[in-house]
């Protein structure tokens, strides 16, 4: 069985389950997943993971993401994209200053409403299966970050801008928010996935491409554990082999120093808690020191987060076998 991540990129008419499907067709194993839909006509980078790497698909669906769209000005679309049936139209009558300016105001923290043409589900019901019956039903708006947007083309009516955001920011609704801004509708033309996460374009292999390469999957499977490269290593000595089999807290006098941060995190975490009252305790708790963690063969365990007031490793997520 394979284990490890593969930076897949998804062309236009598949559906991500369909990817995920062709995958196990390739592969022979069934324990794969992907870590986010795209939409069909959409293209570019989907991560997706196999065998015990299946774990961490809902942590890389919460990264931050790229993505390189055309914005197509006087209309709107059911869909929100060119795909949809037009219901609004206007003349392009909008200077490229003022146009830069609209699409500029929509940088940083905002709420956005999830179009009714998406997978998000209410009520159980997928929101685009219910649209597709001409049924609409209100939706929450929801917390995003836009963290910026280049602006790479203006050739009006159509801008081509590149988007830096969070999980969960629908690019076809900035489209169409922009084109409300200036006042002349706007849908999305295309989209391509550029980078999830550490993941990017460049690196990306097509299905066709993986078909030809079974076999040497050291060449493009990326292990478990360089996901977390930003966070500290640890390693276990022998004596605590039995705690790391069962899936247990590990006494911190069982864990040897592989990363000179180590003592300096978590001198800092004691330094935070010791300043704070009780009230406010608990929002130190979102910032608990995590650590990636190797057994003394220095096969990698797993994440886990150091608590201060049992001086142990509390295990996160788990991934030894």
């Amino acid at each position: 069985m394979v284990n490890g991540i593969i930076n897949v990129y998804k062309e236009k008419g598949y559906t991500s389950f369909d990817v995920v499907a062709k995958m196990r067709g390739i592969f022979h194993q069934k324990k794969i997943g992907h870590t986010g839909t795209l939409d069909p006509d959409a293209e570019g980078v989907l991560p997706v993971c196999l065998g015990k790497a299946t774990k961490v698909c809902d942590l890389l669906t919460d990264k931050d993401k790229e993505y390189k769209a055309v914005l197509l000005l006087g209309q709107a679309t059911d869909t929100q994209d060119v795909t949809g049936e037009v219901v609004n139209t206007a003349s392009v009558d909008v200077t490229e200053e003022e146009v830069i300016t609209a699409i500029q105001s929509f940088v940083g923290k905002q709420m956005q409403l999830p179009p009714m043409y998406s997978a998000l589900k209410v009520n159980g019901q997928k929101l685009c299966d219910l649209a597709r019956q001409g049924i609409t039903v209100e939706r929450k708006p929801r917390e995003i970050t836009v963290y910026s947007i280049e602006i790479q083309e203006i050739s009006l009516p159509e801008v081509t801008i590149l988007v830096h955001c969070s999980k969960g920011t629908y690019i076809r609704t900035l489209c169409h928010d922009i084109g409300e801004k200036l006042g002349c509708y706007g849908c999305m033309k295309s989209l391509l996935r550029t980078r999830v996460s550490c993941f990017e374009l460049e690196n990306a292999y097509k299905l066709s491409e993986l078909e030809n390469l079974v076999g040497k999957t050291q060449d493009f499977v990326i292990s478990v554990d360089s996901i977390f490269d930003e966070l500290p290593s640890v390693r276990t000595n022998e004596e605590a082999q039995k705690l790391v089999i069962n899936g247990n807290r590990i006494p911190v006098e069982f864990v040897e120093i592989q990363d000179g941060r180590l003592e300096e995190l978590l001198s800092e975490h004691v330094k935070q808690q010791t300043n704070l009252s009780n009230d406010n305790k608990k929002d130190v708790q979102k910032n608990i020191p995590s650590f990636r963690v190797y057994d003394y063969t220095n096969v990698f365990v797993g994440i886990y987060n150091y608590i201060e007031d049992t001086k142990d490793f509390k295990p996160v997520k788990i991934f030894y076998e």
